[in-house]
């Protein structure tokens, strides 16, 4: 099982330059796991590619639903480990429930996020990192 934030979700699901890098981590490891926060975060996602003339709404809404298939395994994490995560690092709250949920999995965090890459280098791997095994 690897956590995953709501970009590698995205590039699944959307054509992005990651997608190619992406695939290869979902065919290595199929088991996703994602706060709830994934799903408010997609919608905003999809809203932008909305509004940008690239999706319209049924196919976005049709997305929503294969990422509820995609996600394996959704768990709520505590705020306590949150706060002080994003405290510490100086990353947003929403990404730190990501790390969060990683540290209590003790699973590994496939991120496109810079700033996750950055400061949790022993938690966080980005998707070609993780297809060739760093």
């Amino acid at each position: 099982m690897i956590v995953v934030d709501t970009n590698v979700l995205a590039a699944l699901l959307l054509a992005t330059r990651q997608t190619p890098a992406v695939v290869a981590v979902h065919t290595h490891d199929p088991e996703w796991a994602a706060p709830p926060l994934w799903r408010s975060e997609l919608r905003s996602v999809l809203v932008q590619q909305i509004r940008a003339g690239r999706l319209d709404l049924g196919a976005a809404e049709e997305i929503t639903l294969l990422a509820t298939d995609v996600i394996a395994h959704e768990q709520d994490v505590l705020s306590s480990a949150v706060l002080q995560l994003a405290v510490e690092s100086g990353c947003s709250a929403y990404d730190c429930e990501f790390v969060a949920l990683a540290q209590s999995l003790d699973a590994p965090l496939v991120t496109l996020d810079r700033a996750l890459l950055r400061e949790f280098p022993e938690l966080a791997i980005a998707p070609d990192g993780f297809a060739t095994g760093r």
